[in-house]
């Protein structure tokens, strides 16, 4: 019997402008029935408010709810952004709760030690970085962090530009570079350039699409028939 992801957005840039996920979980978990839960102004009040207050956490908890009540299998989190809401939420429903950064997280605290979180939406970096934080801990590493915002790139990518909003990671890719021996894109709008910014700064590039879903797709696998 397929199983029924529900996945929680907080824009619509997962839905309409980067396919990526849809695409992954296609490819690595073909029966999975897929249905997506979008609260696309939550992500902007975050931002607003520079941090995720009570009623953003609630938000998130609702969209769990919601997805739930769906009759999902299990729950998707596409956004690193909410991260910290997303432990909120997943106390409040019976169905286990992926980050899509959670895997990620794990490989950079085994492989780095001195890493570069880059970001294009500053409310990525804390969440990221305190991810990446507390997997080192857990297998008892010690791990360094520089963050780097690509100010005003996400902006250019929601507004259709995406050879700028390119070249504007590139940019900031190749220059954290010089201090840190691995890159860890803090979004998944992000991951289109994984591989070139490989190439450019000849040191691991960690993005999060990919390896979140063969961990969902693990987890998934995990719950049985």
């Amino acid at each position: 019997m397929s199983k029924k992801i529900a996945i929680l957005h907080t824009s619509f840039v997962f839905v309409s402008v980067e396919p990526v996920i849809n695409n992954l979980i296609a490819e690595l978990i073909p029966s999975a029935e897929v249905i997506h839960f979008v609260d696309s102004d939550v992500l902007a009040t975050v931002v607003r408010e520079q941090g995720i207050s009570t009623n953003s956490a609630l938000r998130m908890t609702h969209l769990a709810q919601a997805a739930e009540a769906a009759g999902a299998d299990i729950i998707f989190s596409a956004c690193s952004s909410l991260g910290p809401a997303l432990d909120v939420a997943a106390q409040s429903v019976h169905i286990p709760v992926v980050k899509i950064d959670e895997a990620m997280a794990m490989q950079a605290a085994r492989e780095g030690t001195r890493i570069g979180v880059l970001a294009t939406v500053p409310t990525t970096l804390g969440p990221t970085s305190d991810l990446i934080l507390a997997k080192a801990a857990e297998i008892g590493r010690r791990v360094t962090i520089e963050q780097r915002l690509c100010s005003g790139a996400f902006d250019v990518l929601m507004s259709g530009d995406r050879e700028k909003h390119d070249a504007m990671v590139t940019e900031q890719a190749i220059d954290l570079a010089k201090s840190v021996d691995m890159i860890v894109l803090s979004q998944a709008s992000m991951n289109r350039l994984a591989g070139s910014l490989q190439d450019q700064t000849k040191m691991p590039v960690l993005s999060s699409p990919r390896i979140g879903v063969e961990y969902l797709a693990k987890r998934v696998a995990e719950l049985g028939e």
